[in-house]
């Protein structure tokens, strides 16, 4: 008797980058400028000062706005701007603690973070500051008292030092003193004499968003291997725009070979909006500026106050006019409680969080846990939270295409759509088929953010259709008629060449397999099997191909219609390049895409399917004796069941 032999495929799914900035921008001191009286007088500049105790002359008054501290007078004005929205200028700066890098690391991490720069600086743009940017310096650490009586000369300015202040940091990062403020001690509460505790730094030029960036396995990269990278943000001006934070890399996810260009510019550019104000921390801060012109500098801006509120399910929201219109055109429903969803994992009750709910808005920038590189966008609801804060105006129509939900009405992603499967973005069971946007062969299964939904995710191993490397087993491949290259997508499939006897059966194991295609037209394309000629593919129907036994579905509304929706290695469209500062400059990203509602092809299941064809290659193996048995076994993809093995970000 012959024996028969599985072979079993351990294709693990792909870990997923989950972000912590709502656990460490909670343990950051922020400083905050004052906030702007309009009818405030301007403060008199330092040039005028008087010499101080020991005679000599105090150095000149800090720029407006900026160097503002917690506690500053009710005098103070507003940083001066331009007269109308310019593309942000961002510095990055490294910290004198990072550690240091490679040749290689170091080539990685400029690569990565000049095609974020580059990108944000092409989506936001600000009232630029003029002159130097300068930080301020926390008050409430170099002063000890304030001179508190209202109709003093010096009132809310500091009478007297702190004996041990040294200087200013940002999480972990100590700020240099050439980007900070200077300060003075005023002895008396109505003399002009005052003695100088730290010198006016140079600021910096050409700056309106001062990153500091952080190289180091600090102690959160250790206690979470998979930890890439966080951040905060630590100032804000006058008008409580954020004006400089940290963003932390992890020094070991820079080496290695599972180093991802990508992943890396995505997580650099998440962390930044954090930054920028799409931070649970600053919600209640944004803006309200619509009825003010961008030559005012947001000047006539109102606060808009508590933003985040639960809807009739209990899901918190953010309320904003952009988020709504943006999340009412992309689910088109006109229902006035499609507020921007927030995740609720690892969040108490009524509390709120920096994330977008992963279940409605999955691919999303801003979603807690980053996928695959290709399938992460810059999506028109984050862009429209942007716009929401006040303190930029957002090139909406450079935001990426969100295919996930796109037209499936105002319940897509509740736990009850999902579960019940009115909406096939989802799926049942743990079978194989494809990943969403057909790039990726994936498997069905659930992580902590989906609350028991599940959805096709890639696998870790030779998923990737548009990779011709991964058709390196052509015996294993050949019977399905499979084809790997940068024109290949993933199609639920039971293919199997009409001579394969071994598999006379096996027709009705479906999976996701990877073959050619071709657009014809909008939602129209053709598709190729190895050794075929080019087959149409009715969107939404099924067909056969010549010289294979079985079926290949066409996916309905996934295919020919989104132009941006294309292979990380062929991005061939780029944001426009505009003014920054810093050592980086370049950017690429995607074209913009095709809206159009979705409606996904039926799923379908494989479970059934595996044990069949295992039953196959045994009865092969006696109906055909002395031939060798399945040419690859079974290939079973397995993962285990308890997905929790998240890598963060």
């Amino acid at each position: 008797m012959l024996a028969v032999m599985v072979v079993v495929v351990l294709e693990f799914p792909r870990a997923l980058q989950k972000c912590i900035f709502d656990e460490v921008q909670s343990q950051a001191a922020v400083v905050r400028a004052a906030p702007i009286h309009p009818d405030s007088p301007p403060k008199e500049p330092r040039a005028r000062a008087q010499a101080d105790h020991s005679g000599r002359r105090a150095s000149p008054s800090p720029p407006y706005g900026l160097s503002v501290t917690r506690r500053r007078s009710h005098r103070d004005v507003a940083p001066p701007t331009t007269a109308s929205p310019q593309p942000i200028r961002i510095r990055s700066w490294i910290s004198r603690e990072s550690d240091n890098l490679s040749e290689a690391g170091k080539e990685r991490l400029e690569a990565a973070v000049e095609e974020a720069l580059r990108m944000v600086s092409s989506l936001l743009s600000v009232n630029r500051v003029l002159g130097p940017l300068l930080l301020s310096r926390d008050i409430n650490k170099y002063c000890k008292f304030l001179w508190r009586n209202s109709t003093s000369v010096n009132y809310n300015r500091c009478g007297r030092a702190h004996n041990n202040y040294r200087t200013e940091t940002c999480l972990d990062v100590t700020i240099p003193d050439d980007h900070l403020a200077g300060c003075d001690i005023y002895a008396e509460a109505d003399s002009p004499r005052r003695t100088e505790l730290r010198p006016e730094g140079a600021g910096l030029p050409d700056t309106d968003f001062l990153m500091y960036l952080h190289i180091q396995a600090t102690d959160k990269c250790r206690a979470e291997p998979k930890v890439l990278a966080y951040a905060v943000h630590c100032q804000t001006d006058a008008r409580g725009r954020p004006v400089a934070g940290v963003v932390v890399i992890c020094r070991d996810g820079l080496a290695g070979a599972t180093y991802s260009h990508q992943a890396t510019v995505q997580t650099v550019i998440h962390e930044l909006f954090h930054a920028l104000g799409f931070s649970k921390g600053l919600f209640h801060t944004w803006r309200d500026c619509s009825s003010t012109s961008p030559a005012a500098g947001g000047a006539g801006c109102s606060p808009r106050g508590r933003v985040t509120h639960p809807d009739g399910s209990g899901q918190m929201r953010i309320y904003t006019p952009s988020i709504i219109s943006a999340l009412q055109e992309h689910l088109a429903s006109a229902d006035p409680e499609l507020g921007g969803p927030l995740e609720n994992q690892d969040v108490p009750p009524g509390g709120v969080s920096s994330h977008w709910e992963s279940r409605v808005l999955r691919g999303s920038i801003m979603a807690a846990a980053l996928g695959d590189s290709a399938t992460v966008r810059i999506d028109p609801v984050t862009l429209a939270a942007l716009q929401d804060t006040g303190w930029y105006t957002v090139n909406l129509s450079r935001a990426q295409s969100l295919v996930w939900g796109d037209g499936e009405g105002a319940a897509f992603g509740s736990l009850s759509t999902c579960q019940d499967k009115a909406s096939s973005f989802f799926c049942a069971g743990s079978g194989f088929g494809c990943h969403y946007l057909h790039l990726h062969k994936a498997e069905c299964q659930t992580d902590q953010y989906l609350e028991g939904c599940r959805v096709y995710k890639p696998l870790e191993n030779r998923s990737e259709c548009w990779k011709e490397e991964n058709s390196r087993w052509p015996s294993e491949e050949d019977w399905r008629g499979e084809i790997f290259g940068f024109d290949s997508r993933c199609f639920f499939s039971s293919l199997t060449r009409q001579n394969q006897s071994e598999f006379l059966f096996s027709s009705s194991y479906v999976e996701g397999r990877c073959y050619r295609h071709r657009c014809t037209g909008p939602n129209r394309f053709q598709i190729q099997a190895s050794g075929s000629e080019w087959v149409d593919c009715p969107a939404g129907g099924a067909i056969q191909i010549k010289g294979y036994q079985g079926l290949v579905s066409c996916p309905d509304r996934r295919l020919c219609l989104y132009t941006d929706i294309v292979p990380p290695s062929h991005d061939v469209s780029a944001l426009p390049a505009s003014t920054m500062s810093g050592p980086f400059d370049t950017l690429t990203s995607a074209q913009n895409g095709t809206w159009s509602p979705l409606r996904p092809p039926t799923e379908l299941t494989v479970a059934a399917a595996l044990g069949i064809a295992a039953a196959v290659c045994l009865l092969a193996a006696v109906v055909v004796p002395h031939k060798k048995s399945c040419p690859c076994g079974v290939r079973i993809h397995s993962a285990p069941e308890d997905h929790t093995d998240l890598q963060q970000i």
